[in-house]
């Protein structure tokens, strides 16, 4: 029986390793998001840290549009940035994850 856990326990520790690898790995991942006339461009990484910001000059006289412009991008950035990220770090957690009977079908 303890040598399932201590089995189980180095499989969590290897699967954390994994995990830390892949947040390191997602800081090289970018997300591009274009507003939809392509007047505001965004990059993020795919652990939403925001890398770029480029404006339109013709955006700069609207301060209002604007900021609305900068939040909807944003937004949509992030939103995909964040399935990028959720996706990665589920497919190695699940794949690390130790044979617990009773637990299939949960995760």
């Amino acid at each position: 029986m303890f040598g399932d856990l201590m089995g189980m326990m180095g499989k969590l520790k290897e699967t954390q390793k994994k995990v830390e690898e892949t947040k390191a790995r997602l800081n090289t991942v970018l997300v591009d998001e274009n507003s939809s006339d392509d007047l505001l461009k965004v990059t993020l990484t795919a652990n939403r840290v925001i890398k770029t910001i480029a404006i339109d000059d013709s955006l700069l006289k609207d301060k209002e549009q604007l900021e609305d412009y900068l939040i909807l991008t944003l937004n949509k950035a992030i939103e995909k940035a964040t399935n990028i990220h959720e996706a990665e770090i589920a497919a190695v957690a699940k794949d690390g994850m130790p044979n617990i009977p009773g637990m299939d079908g949960l995760i």
